[in-house]
């Protein structure tokens, strides 16, 4: 048995003449009689009773008149629900991202898409860049917006930059630089640093090695953190001080004073990652909504 033995049977049934249905369905009525036939076979009982002008349905027909539309009703329900999730209409879009590194562009980014795409619900992950570039490579996240990675740890995957973030010295707002309008990397070198964790963010250490071998020293770092919201409140404490993007303000606010360095560091390029298998249409409507916000002054 098949949907279109059902359809059939439903368009005889409520046009109550076998040469109605089919001319309504665009079949020939000898085929339309044919599936009909079909169809009682398969079940075992009649469905219709004849006449030469008319069909009548049978006590079991009516009752499975009630059922054939039904399970017509579900499979074009089904199709409609495949079709939204399909063309991005409907679903679920899980999105690993850096919060002090995303501030300025996601909420808006967010707000750009729920306005085409009130049906799909964007699930948020606070995670390191490694676990968002695992994450991408088992599917569980079709987007991550985070810090270029090196070459090798985007094997399988693609990245398409979105901003550049300017670095600077954050610091607690009475240390002792925090008057200055620069800080050359000289004289910061010589403070304690607070840093992310190497495990979870080795291209931010590769970065802070970098920018400190163009000056021939290593940066004295006396702290690790996981986030940046445990960073931010280590420099507030005094614990020493930390390169960060400027888009950390967006979240620190006026708790820490952030200060250009001299000279000024490479900016950190933020863009976003996904599986080179390809993105779902909800995701690809995602990233273009970013890179129009990231377009944006």
């Amino acid at each position: 048995m098949e949907l279109r033995h059902l359809r059939y049977f439903v368009a005889v049934a409520e046009a109550e003449n076998v040469s109605r249905a089919a001319r309504k369905l665009h079949v020939s009525q000898p085929a339309l009689s044919r599936q009909i036939r079909d169809l009682e076979d398969e079940v075992g009982f009649l469905l219709l009773e004849r006449s030469a002008k008319s069909v009548r349905l049978t006590a079991a027909g009516r009752a499975f008149l009630t059922e054939a539309g039904a399970v017509l009703q579900r499979a074009e329900e089904a199709v409609k629900a495949a079709r939204a999730v399909a063309t991005g209409a409907r679903g679920e879009l899980h999105i690993g991202y850096a919060p002090s590194l995303t501030a300025r562009i996601l909420p808006r980014t967010l707000r750009a898409f729920q306005a085409e795409r009130p049906n799909v619900r964007v699930v948020w992950h606070d995670l390191s860049s490694e676990e968002m570039l695992a994450r991408l490579g088992e599917g569980k996240l079709q987007l991550a917006f985070l810090v270029r990675p090196s070459r090798a740890r985007m094997r399988g995957l693609r990245f398409e930059e979105l901003a550049r973030d300017p670095m600077c010295l954050a610091m607690a707002r009475k240390h002792h630089l925090a008057r200055r309008r620069t800080v050359p990397l000289t004289e910061a070198a010589r403070e304690p640093f607070i840093s992310y964790r190497r495990e979870e963010y080795p291209e931010y250490h590769e970065y802070l090695a970098g920018l400190f071998a163009t000056i021939k020293s290593k940066p004295q770092v006396a702290e690790e953190h996981d986030s940046a919201t445990s960073l931010i409140a280590s420099v507030e404490a005094g614990c020493g001080v930390a390169v960060v993007p400027e888009s950390i303000a967006c979240i620190a606010g006026t708790r820490l004073k952030l200060t250009p360095l001299l000279p000024a560091p490479e900016p950190l390029v933020v863009g976003a990652a996904w599986c080179s298998d390809g993105l779902s249409a909800a995701a690809e409507r995602f990233l273009k909504c970013a890179k129009e916000t990231a377009l944006e002054k």
